[in-house]
């Protein structure tokens, strides 16, 4: 069997820092690969993941500061993967709704994984495709789009690629993209009525900018509430596994929100409000608590009472690689006997 992974063509897969579904895209390459699949990965030049890899733009580009010319790039290059994979390759697995109008133009069975919140007008473009084996990556995404041929496979990450720590340090760590539906702004609240500082990593998109300016920065003293910039998986390693807990304040239906396995992978539990897949990730008192208020959230900060091995075990046991990748190998085996081609409906 060979697959095509199509990525946008913007982050590196994997990344070198900020990018969910291009850790995601090359996380599920290489675990292809070990289980004797044959794996051409659609993205840029500068991506290293181990597998046959091609691109039609030859340097990443992150942050994008022009949405509506940014959007002309990942057409293109998604409409040259489709083209180019349909020659070569059994399974067809996109990670966005751009690339299933390009899909209708060739005889291949096609996977797209729903990375993004369900909206009506991208649930209407979906049902286009019913010959398309749709990917929903919590039950939460699954409720809400009315599809003909849908599953659920959690995200799974390699586990050996994060430390497990299991003397922490006294702090707090949060990380993603600096916006308000991330609810960074509520983690250093969290941090200041429990007195114990607080670490932030993540990305500051140009769209947020003015948010990190009012709602961040002036919080930022370089000691109690620090921002560290990006982080690559040496220093995801670092911060979220030396502490005490990560903070997952979210403001919106979280699709999947991958940090958050990665944080207990490190043996380090999650203090989250709950939206999306936040209730089936975290389960209270086992990997973390769900918490509706700050208050609340105050209050498990300062009564975090989890074994470490215990938390890299739940990874093991409901969020493996080699669990995901097999899901995934399934429903390239069912959608090359159900799925002669895509077509538009």
């Amino acid at each position: 069997m060979r697959v095509a992974l199509i990525a946008p063509p913007f982050i590196s897969v994997p990344p070198a820092d900020y990018g969910g579904t291009e850790l995601f895209v090359g996380q599920l390459a290489e675990g292809l690969v070990k289980k004797g699949v044959e794996v051409v990965v659609y993205t840029n030049g500068d991506s290293t993941v181990a597998s046959e890899r091609r691109w039609r733009y030859e340097h990443a580009q992150w942050p994008i500061k022009q949405d509506h010319f940014a959007s002309f790039k990942e057409l293109d290059h998604t409409a040259w993967a489709v083209r180019d994979s349909a020659e070569s390759c059994d399974v067809l697995h996109t990670q966005s709704a751009i690339a299933l109008p390009c899909t209708q133009f060739v005889r291949r069975p096609v996977v797209c994984t729903l990375h993004g919140p369900h909206h009506p007008q991208l649930t209407d473009l979906y049902s286009r495709y019913p010959n398309v084996h749709y990917v929903c990556i919590s039950n939460d995404q699954c409720r809400q789009e009315d599809l003909a041929l849908k599953t659920v496979i959690y995200h799974g990450i390699d586990v050996n690629q994060y430390q497990l720590i299991e003397s922490k340090q006294q702090y707090l760590s949060f990380i993603g993209r600096i916006a308000p539906i991330k609810g960074t702004h509520i983690a250093i609240e969290v941090a200041k009525r429990s007195g114990i500082p607080l670490k932030i990593a993540g990305d500051i998109q140009p769209a947020f900018r003015d948010y990190f300016e009012a709602k961040i920065k002036p919080h930022l003293d370089g000691n109690f509430i620090e921002y560290i910039g990006l982080a690559d998986l040496n220093a995801k390693n670092e911060l979220l596994g030396n502490s005490l807990a990560m903070l997952f304040p979210i403001q919106w239906n979280e699709p999947f929100g991958l940090v958050m396995v990665e944080a207990m992978a490190c043996g380090t539990p999650v203090l989250a409000m709950p939206g999306g897949s936040v209730p089936e990730i975290v389960r209270d008192g086992v990997s973390g608590y769900v918490c509706r208020t700050v208050p609340q959230l105050v209050r498990h900060v300062k009564n975090l009472h989890f074994d470490p091995v215990a938390l890299r075990q739940y990874v093991n046991d409901n969020f493996s690689l080699d669990r995901m990748v097999s899901r995934y190998v399934e429903l390239y085996q069912r959608a090359m006997t159900e799925s002669p081609g895509s077509k538009a409906a």
